[in-house]
């Protein structure tokens, strides 16, 4: 990264605010904001008052805007998306204008302005979808894939990564717990044996610069993370809040999974184990079609997916243990 250009499209969320605390202070020539929301932007701006860090407004439907936020710049963190399972089951087309859209609009852009390496964010959702979300996202990695595909050799290097459930993150389930703590209402769970991978901002970041370092193009990679039930973390939340707060189950929402895929049992077939990562290359074959019905994988039933049911479960104290490394709760303590 030294001397170098990194533009973040979505910015101002959640993990653009983890890279920027990774990086600002490191020998980054220029740190690019590229997002829609002018507020958060202009609290970011106040808030940091740096000036390797640059605002850029815009959106990824629009190339037009991407294109004016793409010059000079050297790496891209795609990170842009319309991510909240509900609002995507009710408005599935702005879903896919963002999400799978946007995406191309990213990717050509970065091909015709010489940007060197792509890390586009995707989500557990993605595998096996059975929601709008999930779909629009695993038809976002596919545009990727198919885009390092055509590219070959040639510029830029184009990876994948997909994580699970982000503690604390926009949209995640903490935050809204913890305010029902506070507010001294009764905890609403929408099934006590839904499991959901745990990780923190930090190992978010984490996976997209180990993808950085060792991506080659179409790579997707995946971080091995623990997991736990929804019964878990609230008993491991109302322990460190110290409260005997209700716990009421409400039913399982629009286009929720009982538990989240990370790695399907096709691409286990082909993954690479990185120690604490799954690196999956893309598939190489081309449109000879006469291969898909002639040849086939005899062992492929024989594999089982990654998934938060069968992958280390947390118990309690391990959960808790892992919520106190939250800023946010770690300032309630306090």
């Amino acid at each position: 990264m030294q001397n170098k250009t990194l533009l973040i499209t979505g910015g101002t969320g959640s993990f653009g605010n983890a890279v920027l605390n990774r990086f600002l202070n490191t020998d980054i020539k220029e740190i690019r904001i590229f997002s829609r929301d002018e507020k958060k932007q202009d609290d970011m701006r106040h808030r940091l008052q740096n000036p390797k860090v640059k605002y850029y407004i815009g959106d990824v439907r629009d190339k037009r805007s991407v294109d004016n936020a793409m010059l000079g710049v050297d790496y891209i963190f795609h990170a842009a998306a319309l991510k909240q399972v509900p609002s995507c089951e009710f408005f599935p087309i702005e879903a896919v204008k963002t999400n799978v859209l946007g995406t191309q609009n990213v990717l050509d852009s970065a091909a015709q302005h010489g940007v060197k390496r792509i890390i586009v964010l995707s989500t557990d959702k993605a595998a096996y979808p059975i929601n709008a979300m999930g779909i629009s996202k695993a038809m976002m990695e596919k545009v990727a894939i198919a885009k390092a595909r055509a590219l070959g050799d040639r510029e830029p290097v184009i990876c994948c990564t997909r994580y699970g459930n982000v503690m604390a993150s926009r949209g995640s389930v903490i935050p809204l717990w913890v305010d029902q703590i506070k507010a001294g209402k009764a905890i609403t769970i929408t099934d006590p044996n839904m499991t959901r991978y745990m990780m923190t901002l930090e190992d978010a970041v984490d996976l997209v610069l180990y993808a950085f370092e060792h991506g080659h193009s179409g790579d997707l990679f995946v971080q091995k993370a623990p997991a736990a039930t929804l019964t878990v973390l609230a008993t491991a939340l109302k322990e460190i809040y110290k409260t005997d707060t209700e716990v009421k189950v409400i039913g399982t929402r629009h286009g929720e999974k009982l538990y989240e895929t990370l790695v399907t049992r096709e691409e286990m077939f082909k993954a690479e184990d990185m120690g604490n990562y799954f690196r999956i290359p893309a598939d190489s074959r081309d449109l000879n079609y006469d291969k898909f019905f002639i040849e086939g994988q005899e062992d492929i039933s024989k594999v089982e997916d990654y998934h938060s049911h069968n992958t280390r479960r947390l118990n309690i104290e391990e959960m808790k243990e892992l919520l106190l490394r939250l800023p946010e709760i770690r300032g309630d303590m306090k």
